[in-house]
């Protein structure tokens, strides 16, 4: 699971989904990490597209393309492992991110910005505040 995680961090998996649930908000965390990658404080899975919008609806309640209308509203700071974020309203111990959606979106040279210079991997989080917020950036970028 770790190669297809690194694989779609560097954009190389442009059909596949990838989203992290913090361990505060799944039932049995261990279980899913037989299917994931165990982090620090949840899991992390990468899926192929369809299959993984259904395992992320089944986990969240929520269609993840709502949930990314939703975020992209806001834009923040998502960790580039996806596992955490910066929230907009605010830091300590009530913002971390519940969970993170990901997909990549495949090079497109006709388009402007990002999407003419590589893959765009977006991402889209809940915070434990309940804001929701929102970043895009090249496949492969270490850093904002």
């Amino acid at each position: 699971m770790a190669d297809r995680l690194d694989a779609f961090l560097a954009g190389e998996r442009t059909d596949d989904v990838a989203f992290y649930l913090h361990e505060d908000g799944v039932g049995d965390v261990e279980a899913l990490a037989d299917v994931g990658v165990r982090t620090d404080h949840g899991v992390l899975l990468v899926l192929p597209g369809e299959e993984g919008r259904a395992a992320f609806q089944r986990a969240t309640s929520l269609n993840p393309m709502n949930f990314a209308g939703m975020a992209m509203d806001t834009e923040g700071e998502v960790d580039r492992d996806l596992t955490d974020g910066t929230c907009p309203a605010g830091d300590g111990e009530d913002h971390y991110a519940k969970f993170v959606f990901a997909f990549a979106e495949e090079h497109h040279p006709e388009m402007e910005g990002l999407y003419a210079e590589g893959d765009v991997l977006h991402a889209y989080a809940a915070c434990a505040c309940g804001e929701t917020y929102s970043e895009k950036w090249l496949a492969g970028e270490d850093g904002a």
